[in-house]
């Protein structure tokens, strides 16, 4: 993989840790392209049980790399070029069966705060802070925030940060749902990780069930849910990790999962 985004893959946890540190991993060309390898990567692994990304430097992400689009002849095109790359990316980790934790630090703007609102769990710094940061610059929402935002914090308040690039607190992002814990800045990394680590030991495909469960909820009606999370109940106790885990309960033990 690309040095700009680096993938780690052990014990059933994929690592993806963003590492353009000398742009605070703004998104240029390359850097879309080495995250969308590096996710499309991660989906296809079927020995992935959970999924974590981190970012090295001061910031997790401040969106797009503005310069490179100066530079280019047709930055129209290359920008619409670079978004739909960068959506394979967020394609790739909405269609994981392993769940995603995310851990941010400084700011996410932008695509960074898309894939950071692409995580299942999100672990902030007390410092994190999260913008869109679009209407600044007179563009419009990628990377998914114009779907993932009203979902997770509701429309209001992502009309709220996009019309008028309101500028979230990792305080104030705890309280609008928009991240899952706030801990000190220097704890992040190993919060997120230890998180990963324990969605990576747990009942892989209950995780997958659960996830699609949940992504499908905002697009069916009460009564296609219900019956979704019947079919859902029954695939899962087909699995070795349920009848276990059931097994475990009554013998009052630990259950052990192992993915399968």
């Amino acid at each position: 993989m690309s040095e700009l985004v680096r993938l780690t893959i052990e014990n059933g946890l994929a690592h993806i840790v963003l590492a353009r540190v000398e742009a605070h991993n703004a998104m240029s060309a390359e850097f879309i392209e080495a995250l969308a390898a590096t996710c499309q990567t991660v989906t296809a692994d079927r020995s992935v049980r959970a999924a974590l990304i981190t970012a090295e430097g001061k910031h997790f992400c401040v969106g797009g790399d503005l310069r490179a689009f100066g530079l280019d002849p047709d930055p129209a095109a290359m920008i619409e070029k670079m978004a739909n790359r960068l959506h394979d990316a967020i394609k790739a980790l909405a269609a994981m069966d392993a769940p995603l934790v995310v851990g941010v630090r400084g700011a996410a703007a932008g695509a960074g705060l898309g894939l950071a609102a692409a995580g299942d769990l999100v672990i902030a710094g007390e410092g994190a802070h999260f913008t869109t940061a679009y209407a600044a610059i007179g563009l419009t929402s990628d990377g998914g925030a114009s779907w993932t935002l009203p979902r997770v914090i509701g429309l209001r308040r992502a009309q709220e940060m996009a019309l008028l690039n309101r500028r979230l607190l990792a305080a104030e992002a705890l309280d609008w749902g928009l991240v899952t814990r706030v801990v000190p800045d220097d704890a992040v990394d190993a919060e997120a990780l230890a998180l990963a680590r324990q969605l990576a030991a747990g009942p892989t495909r209950a995780y997958a069930g659960i996830r699609r469960l949940l992504a499908d909820a905002h697009l069916t009606g009460l009564g296609d849910q219900l019956d979704a999370e019947a079919r859902s109940m029954g695939e899962a106790l087909r699995t070795r990790d349920a009848q276990g885990a059931v097994l475990a309960f009554l013998e009052r033990t630990a259950p052990v999962f192992t993915g399968e």
